[in-house]
């Protein structure tokens, strides 16, 4: 299948690797670029624990700290990958979403062993943090980069969608299906939809993409990168 890969430039890459490896051809067409942002503050005094929900939490901490011998809670196996390629030792993935992390965190640590930092981007920095302050946890957020949406749809993807050239479209968050949708309606490819199809990490990310129409809209079992590929034929 020819495949637009959505996500942003540098989990793209990797992720196309994979796709070319099951004989898919993939279009790199990132909808965010990332903005690491330079003058971010990380405070570890009293810390117990580091979270991040993202790889690009991870990639954002191992910049701006030396630290690696704090333990590392993470969302899922990617993320966990780049914690350890960032040379972090004690990694503990939740190999889940958001709610997974959270959950796995409230059962491997306790409130009064010291305060969580949760390595974050500005569009991800409130959810975990009000659901584990609501536990009895102290969570500070380091936004460490920002995920800016394109103006437009990159050329590749353009062209592709309006040709009928591509078969599908991989989209990683509802963030992305909705920026995908807008993007479409901007350059006036709504009706190219009906021959494209969409392959989504969640409900919620399906849900974005009202009120396209797909020729098959699918939906990944689990909120993860090998859910998305057992989408594939």
């Amino acid at each position: 299948m020819r495949l637009l890969v959505t996500r942003p430039r540098e989990d793209a890459e990797s992720f196309a690797a994979i796709l070319r490896g099951r004989g898919h051809e993939p279009l790199i067409a990132p909808l965010m670029e990332l903005q690491f942002l330079a003058d971010a503050v990380i405070s570890l005094d009293g810390v117990q624990a580091v979270l991040a929900s993202s790889a690009n939490g991870i990639r954002g901490f191992a910049a701006r700290s030396p630290e690696r011998n704090l333990p590392v809670y993470v969302v899922g196996p990617q993320t966990a990958e780049a914690a350890r390629q960032s040379g972090f030792a004690n990694v503990i993935s939740a190999d889940g979403d958001a709610a997974a992390l959270v959950a796995k965190v409230a059962d491997s640590t306790d409130p009064p062993a010291g305060k969580l930092l949760h390595a974050a981007g500005a569009e991800t920095a409130g959810r975990i943090k009000q659901a584990l302050e609501a536990r009895g946890y102290r969570v500070e957020t380091a936004i460490l980069y920002e995920a800016v949406p394109v103006d437009a749809l990159p050329a590749n993807a353009s062209d592709a969608l309006r040709t009928n050239g591509v078969d599908g479209v991989l989209l990683f968050s509802p963030r992305t299906a909705r920026i995908f949708a807008d993007l479409l309606a901007k350059e006036g490819l709504t009706d190219n939809c009906q021959k494209l199809q969409a392959f989504c990490i969640s409900a919620a990310t399906a849900s974005a993409l009202a009120p396209l129409c797909f020729a098959r809209l699918a939906v990944a079992g689990a909120p993860d990168q090998a859910a998305m590929l057992d989408l594939l034929p």
